[in-house]
């Protein structure tokens, strides 16, 4: 800190200083006020002499000013006491204009420095120091004015080890209740807590003391580990204690059976693996259909048999905690599935025809799929799969459907393909006609029936020719009357010799 002005000059105090020292400590009264107090003020004056603490709280081993404002220009000497009274015992030093020389006195502890000014400058200051100083001006005329002022030393937090407490560093999940105290018995301190390195959240498992030097943890889980940070601060400097991370004991939870799979190919290997999240780690034991097989964490069979199908299950135990905990998965053994077959009447169809196509296959509980030309069968409105997709329907059949069938039977563990079935859809052109086969058949038997009839009344009409020709040559040869003529004239129609003129060509 760099002084207002230089030091006065220290020796021995004049007699006239000294008696008139003497003479202001007997008939003086210190203030009793705390405050910087202000005596005798000139009226003439309007600014009052001052104290100023820089600063006004300091750490231990820091610098502290007492700085003066508006000391009285007729001044004649000074001095500075601690305490908050001029009493001789109390004195630091003291300084007269006229000689320039400074006194120390019985309070002084060789850390203080008087300037000309009647500032006080404080080195390394201890927390002693802490407290009022008095300042007391002598002017000309033997007036006196005297001001008060003080500064607060704290200690030096960040040279200050502790420590956190705790009343369980092992507590168990859901039981426990843990008391943490933060091991700082420094006076005029406020104390903070940090929980990974975080403020405290809200949470009615915390609880503060009233100074908060205590925290305490209702009901611990695992999620409460820490690590834990006691904060202490003053109004200078602050300092964090060693973190502290409690052990806290759970578990164990419900065990994990890996791999997943339920379903294993006879023969395979069985390798069964079991974790539980627990703290200390759980003691595993393996148990087949209700009996105790080993007690490893690990579960091995070379080679699974059909007989090997059944219930295991994995318990984890926690010693420390007392509890256990368990998971049961079924494993079943499989043969694999054999060749399946496709079975069909006929595999050259008329389009239009109906088509089944059935999957056949000795193996029980598993899955059919169907495949038209080596890609998964896409199902149109034509097509229609049994319960179990064991029968593919296709009605009706287009030449489209023509190509390569096959199905797949499939387990969890194997699948096999049946050969391949070609079937082969062979057009009929009646689709095409815009006749239905029942139309055509109708216009056959149609078109017969009037070739028929035609060629029945060409017949009847050529019988009827032949025989008319016949009658008129006997006539001729009778040479009937011509009352007979005119009787057949009458007897016949107008229109019979067109009738027996006609001639039909086919």
């Amino acid at each position: 800190m760099v002084p207002p002005s230089a030091p006065s000059h220290r020796g021995s105090v004049p007699w006239k200083g000294l008696l008139l020292a003497v003479s202001l400590i007997t008939f003086w009264t210190p203030p009793t006020t705390t405050q910087l107090t202000v005596k005798s003020v000139p009226a003439n004056r309007t600014a009052p002499l001052t104290v100023e603490s820089a600063p006004a709280n300091a750490a231990e081993g820091e610098d502290v000013l007492l700085l003066v404002h508006n000391r009285p220009e007729n001044t004649i000497g000074f001095s500075w006491f601690k305490g908050e009274s001029v009493e001789s015992a109390h004195q630091i030093a003291g300084y007269e204009i006229a000689t320039q020389q400074t006194t120390t006195g019985p309070a002084h502890s060789g850390r203080e420095t008087l300037y000309t000014n009647g500032s006080l400058l404080f080195q390394n200051v201890r927390k002693n120091d802490t407290g009022f100083y008095t300042l007391h001006v002598i002017k000309s005329g033997l007036q006196i004015e005297t001001v008060i002022g003080q500064f607060h030393v704290f200690e030096d937090l960040s040279k200050v080890n502790f420590t956190i407490t705790s009343n369980n560093s092992s507590p168990v999940e859901h039981s426990d209740t843990v008391v943490l105290t933060c091991d700082s018995k420094i006076q005029d301190t406020t104390y903070l807590w940090f929980i990974n390195n975080h403020s405290l959240p809200g949470s009615a498992r915390l609880e503060l003391s009233k100074d908060n030097r205590t925290l305490t943890l209702f009901h611990v889980t695992r999620n409460d580990t820490g690590p834990y940070e006691c904060e202490v601060q003053n109004l200078v400097s602050a300092h964090r204690s060693d973190p502290l991370t409690l052990n806290v004991l759970y578990g164990p939870d419900a065990p994990t059976i890996s791999p997943p799979d339920s379903y294993y190919l006879e023969g395979a290997a069985l390798n069964l693996s079991c974790q539980a999240a627990s703290n200390p780690p759980a003691q595993y034991f393996w148990f087949f259909n209700g009996e105790l097989q080993q007690s490893t964490q690990m579960f091995f069979i070379a080679s699974l048999a059909m007989n090997n199908s059944g219930n295991y299950t994995c318990l984890a135990n926690n010693s420390d905690t007392g509890l256990n905990n368990h998971t049961v998965k079924t494993i079943q053994a499989l043969e694999p599935v054999t060749k399946p077959s496709i079975q069909t009447y006929n595999i050259t169809v008329t389009e239009n025809d109906v088509v089944n196509l059935t999957c056949l296959t000795n193996d029980i509980g598993v899955s059919i799929l169907w495949f038209f030309n080596q890609l998964s069968l896409p199902l149109t409105e034509r097509m229609k799969l049994s319960q179990g997709n064991s029968t593919l329907t296709i009605k009706p059949i287009r030449r489209e459907d023509t190509g390569d069938y096959h199905c797949m039977v499939t387990n969890p563990v194997s699948f096999n393909k049946s050969d391949t079935l070609k079937l082969v859809v062979k057009y009929n052109p009646e689709l095409h006609s815009g006749l239905s086969a029942g139309a055509i058949a109708g216009i056959v038997i149609g078109v017969l029936a009037g070739v028929a009839l035609i060629a029945a009344l060409v017949y009847f009409l050529y019988l009827r020719k032949t025989g008319g020709a016949s009658d008129h040559h006997q006539l001729s040869e009778q040479k009937p009357s011509a009352s007979n003529n005119s009787q057949d004239h009458s007897d016949n129609p107008p229109n019979k010799l067109s009738l027996l003129n006609f001639s039909f060509t086919p």
